[in-house]
């Protein structure tokens, strides 16, 4: 124990419990520190990103005024680091990136926007996203979602932009208005199940087990707010036993979502069924403070118009997509890849040149 130590781990221990509501207090403390924390890492963040932004601009406006070029960039680079050794910001490299995050936002989405995410977040977005609105809605569901880099990475990657949405649903006549829209938002088409490596014909049983021994990456895919409750999910009714393939609870529609695992293309009484479950889960496991329960049926593939015929007159809240379990490559690709005939000769080819060449060895 150092000398300006007056109490030992034990004594410190014993006068804690000398103290009513102590640990409460503590962890209140504790709970207001790491908020403290948070506040100022966002808001250092928030300025760096700012200055980032007010360089790129001063950047762009002097090369249009004074017709400076781009050696601007190496030049401005050299004086900065020797003035700021121990900052890692300028770069070449990031002096561009500051060019272009001038170029892509104005000044008042800059600052109630994009400067909520850190400046890495928005390299990512600008490298690999084109679109202005598209750039703009990764920003805002980053923040919305407190997605890390690599996750939003990700999401970029499979496209999520052009899918979130675009389920065919019943919603607007089968919920009120607000949850309608939520729920429909939450919904996308297709779903990626491409970390699962399996072929394209895949059983349900074993698509479904796929998914819960990647239930991580499951529940990324399906977004923020699911909360897995079970698979093959009993309910007994009507002296009668019945199993969902896969139940969850929303914590931001406040209701039981059904998803139902179709291996092949969907067919109108799939519909019939999920309305079924959907009407016995209200019946059995809602709360009466819970919105109504939502289906979703995920199939290999569908049509539209099917799907809509089939949800027509179905008063519960029922959705379809498609999930992919591998990337279809490009036909361009496929015709350019060799086929399984040309392979085997080939092979054939080098088993034969390897046998001369061992020949020829030995002669």
């Amino acid at each position: 124990m150092r000398k300006n130590d007056q109490f030992s781990k034990p004594d410190i221990a014993r006068s804690a419990e000398a103290f009513a509501g102590y640990e409460e207090f503590l962890r209140d403390v504790k709970a207001r520190v790491r908020a403290a924390q948070v506040r100022a890492a966002l808001a250092v963040n928030r300025e760096l990103v700012l200055l980032y932004w007010s360089i790129g601009r001063d950047i762009l406006q002097r090369q249009r005024a004074q017709g400076w070029g781009a050696k601007v960039i190496e030049r401005l680079s050299i004086d900065l680091r020797h003035e700021f050794p121990d900052i890692k910001g300028f770069s070449p490299r990031n002096l561009v990136y500051m060019q272009t995050f001038a170029s892509a936002y104005a000044d008042e989405f800059t600052q109630q926007v994009a400067a909520q995410i850190p400046w890495f977040h928005n390299c990512a977005i600008l490298d690999k996203v084109s679109d202005q609105s598209e750039r703009e809605w990764y920003i805002r569901a980053t923040i919305e979602h407190g997605w890390s880099r690599n996750v939003l990475v990700h999401q970029i990657g499979s496209k999520l932009y052009a899918r979130q949405g675009k389920a065919i649903t019943n919603f607007e006549r089968a919920l009120p208005a607000p949850q309608s829209d939520l729920a429909h938002q939450l919904l996308k088409d297709p779903y990626n199940f491409e970390f699962l490596a399996f072929q394209q014909d895949v059983e349900e049983r074993a698509l479904e087990k796929g998914l819960l021994d990647h239930i991580r990456q499951f529940l990324l895919e399906l977004g923020a707010g699911f909360a897995f409750l079970g698979s093959q999910y009993h309910i007994e009714f009507d002296d009668e036993d019945y199993f969902l393939d896969l139940l969850f609870y929303h914590v931001k529609l406040r209701g039981y979502i059904i998803i139902d695992l179709k291996s092949g293309k969907f067919r109108p009484e799939y519909a019939g069924k999920m309305n079924f479950y959907l009407a016995v889960v209200d019946d059995l496991l809602r709360h009466p403070d819970d919105k109504p329960s939502i289906g979703l049926i995920l199939c290999k593939e569908k049509t539209a118009l099917t799907v809509e015929y089939a949800l027509r007159n179905t008063a519960t809240p029922i959705g379809v997509s498609e999930y992919l379990v591998t990337e279809m490559l490009p036909e361009d690709l496929k015709t350019s890849l060799p086929t399984v005939e040309q392979l085997e000769a080939g092979l054939a080819n080098l088993d034969d040149s390897q046998e001369t060449s061992r020949e020829d060895q030995s002669a």
